[in-house]
């Protein structure tokens, strides 16, 4: 179990740690000689009859350290705070308490320090001022010790409390990747790079590969050599440990307070959170659209803008003691999960103005404030995982990508898998996307509708290209996930392709006798001409026939699948174009690679027809380009068009 002591400065936590501990928690020279603490302090000691460790984290208390204390605050399991019996209840003492409340920690007692200078009536006062305190805050009821430090008087018992609690709690339950804060770094002779922090979520194991990274993009993969658990050489440190990580694969001097050891998926920055923010009851004022605050979270703080989402903008602000949903928009990137509680300041990081949890970690620049964006924010508020899940894919029409939801919960493949029932999934796998089979169901059906609406009006066109439909039906999703609906749907019969063109299987166009005499016309010139056909106003002037009903009927053509376009007013027959598929696919066959100079020189019509071919082909997704500049590289990677 990790202690964390809150109180106001010179209330005695270094000198109450000393006295549970034996360990003196103050490092610096600057802290002995002040005789205040201004870094995080650790002290650690076994439990009585068992191998376990009580941790405890002494974090400083003027309000300049207010910073400070958040971090070390953010991963402990139960507070001490700690009053001084003759000054009370002063100003650290009140925030301290308001950011453990803040950050959701509901287990902690109360010491009351300094009893020996003062008479038994003082204590007694200060122990009712405590409880009405602490009566507004998840702390409410939490026992009250009163000690003397330094004669020992009442620690005996305040210790014994501590090892009961400790004693009592269970293993913790490891969840999810890797998450390590970084709160101190330094080199070792003969064993090189280490940090410790507390971990998050996850597990950190000797042997591991991880990634020692930060939000602007600052990352190294490293390996985890050697670990010490609670002050104890171990094999593996879950949530809630402080761990002491020697890595292998960066330097000490690259690492900065506040880094994170990561497992790679988690990786992913963002300067924007959707939150549940609640605002001390002492707030000084309401909080307004776009107000600026400085944000707090484990690995460091940031300046942040407030849009506020719900009903407190249309009352004009998000008033002391209310609570409500904001976003907010960060002025540098984070790391952040769904879960994750975040302290607000005023901008000039003077004053603790309020708090919550994490809804999105990935929140959108637009449409923040419809009401389907808030019922899926309403969906992440459920606190049992599965439920809401579940209810995060059914206010998802247009599905979740899997990597950004195993980023946002912490939730790698076979944990959200487990969480969910197959019946009702369906996962895109090529686009890596999950879909609630019902919503998964009505995207189908809206598909088929836009379509024979289409039909209704456009009676002589065969059907509609897949980009143009996928804007008409579901505009935000990807291409990929919409490519895997159309097949979806073809594959049961209810939908049907023309070439390029989508349509339902009852609709059928066919080229009146005297466009069909036309388009026969065109085709024999475009075989003609092999790899170098004739352009547009070529055939028009041969067929006497006007450029723009040329271009139309070739178009309509280009839709059946008879022609394909690779540039305006160019087009190749599907057995010429075959051709240079089959000449693709063999230049490819050695390493998977064709290179611009030798498709070029296989078609012998120069090197800027070559490239419009091969740019044709990667529209297409039959290659994709890795060649820079003038030496043009382009990669085979999906099916052909013909």
């Amino acid at each position: 179990m990790l202690i964390g002591t809150a109180g106001h400065i010179d209330h005695g936590k270094t000198t109450l740690v000393r006295a549970l501990t034996g360990v003196d928690t103050t490092h610096l020279p600057e802290e002995k000689q002040r005789g205040i603490t201004i870094e995080l302090g650790y002290a650690y000691t076994p439990l009585p009859g068992s191998e376990r460790v009580l941790g405890f984290i002494d974090v400083p208390g003027h309000e300049r350290f207010v910073p400070t204390m958040l971090m070390g605050a953010a991963g402990i399991d139960y507070a001490l705070l700690v009053v001084a019996a003759d000054d009370g209840v002063m100003p650290q003492t009140r925030e301290h308490l308001a950011i453990v409340h803040l950050l959701g920690i509901r287990r902690g007692a109360v010491a009351i320090t300094k009893c020996d200078r003062v008479e038994p009536a003082r204590v007694a006062e200060v122990g009712a001022e405590v409880e009405a305190l602490l009566a507004g805050t998840r702390l409410a009821g939490s026992p009250v010790f009163p000690v003397a430090a330094v004669s020992g008087e009442g620690v005996a018992e305040l210790r014994a409390h501590l090892d009961e609690v400790a004693a009592a709690e269970s293993g913790p339950v490891v969840r999810g990747g890797l998450r390590l804060v970084a709160d101190r770094r330094f080199a070792i002779a003969g064993a090189g790079t280490v940090i410790t922090g507390t971990v998050h979520a996850g597990k950190v194991q000797v042997g591991d590969q991880a990634l020692l990274a930060r939000p602007d993009g600052f990352s190294r993969e490293v390996r985890v050599r050697g670990l010490h658990v609670n002050n104890r050489k171990a094999e593996a440190g879950g949530p809630g440990s402080r761990c002491a990580v020697n890595l292998v694969g960066i330097e000490y001097r690259e690492i900065e307070r506040g880094d994170w050891l990561l497992t790679p998926a988690l990786a992913r920055p963002t300067d924007r959170l959707d939150l549940r923010l609640a605002l001390l009851p002492e707030a000084p004022r309401k909080l307004g659209q776009w107000t600026s605050v400085t944000l707090h979270h484990a690995g460091g703080h940031a300046m942040a803008r407030l849009a506020l989402l719900d009903g407190a903008l249309e009352a004009g602000g998000l008033g002391p003691g209310g609570d409500g949903l904001v976003q907010a928009v960060l002025d540098r990137p984070i790391f952040a999960c769904h879960g994750d509680r975040i302290v607000i300041r005023d901008a000039a990081g003077r004053e603790t103005l309020g708090g919550g949890s994490v809804l999105d970690p990935f929140a959108p620049a637009r449409h923040r404030r419809r009401p389907e964006r808030l019922a899926l924010l309403a969906a992440l508020e459920q606190p049992d995982a599965a439920a809401r899940l579940a209810a995060l894919l059914e206010a998802a029409p247009h599905g979740l990508d899997i990597d950004e939801l195993a980023a946002a919960h912490n939730l790698p493949d076979e944990a959200w898998r487990e969480l969910l029932p197959a019946a009702e999934l369906v996962q895109v796998r090529p686009a890596r996307r999950l879909f609630s089979a019902s919503n998964w169901a009505k995207l189908g059906a809206q598909v088929l509708v836009k379509l024979g609406a289409y039909h209704e009006v456009f009676t002589d066109e065969p059907g509609v290209e897949r980009e143009r439909l996928r804007r008409m039906c579901a505009p935000q999703l990807p291409s990929a996930a919409f490519l895997a609906l159309l097949e979806a749907l073809l594959a049961e019969g209810r939908l049907a392709r023309a070439g390029s063109a989508w349509h339902l299987p009852q609709h059928k166009v066919e080229l009146s006798e005297a466009d069909r005499k036309r388009a026969d016309a065109l085709l024999a010139l475009l075989a003609a001409g092999g790899f170098d056909p004739p352009w547009v106003r070529d055939m028009a002037t041969a067929n006497a026939i006007p450029e723009s009903e040329v271009r139309q009927l070739l178009r309509r053509l280009a839709m059946r699948g008879e022609v394909f376009q690779p540039v305006r007013d160019l087009f190749y027959t599907r057995d010429t174009m075959a051709q240079l598929v089959a000449i693709v696919a063999e230049l490819a066959a050695f390493d998977g690679r064709i290179r611009a100079a030798e498709f070029r020189d296989r078609i012998a019509i120069g090197r800027k027809r070559a490239i419009q071919l091969l740019e044709f082909f990667d529209r297409v997704g039959y290659t994709r380009r890795v060649g820079e500049g003038a030496r043009r590289v382009h990669l085979l990677r999906g099916e052909p068009p013909v």
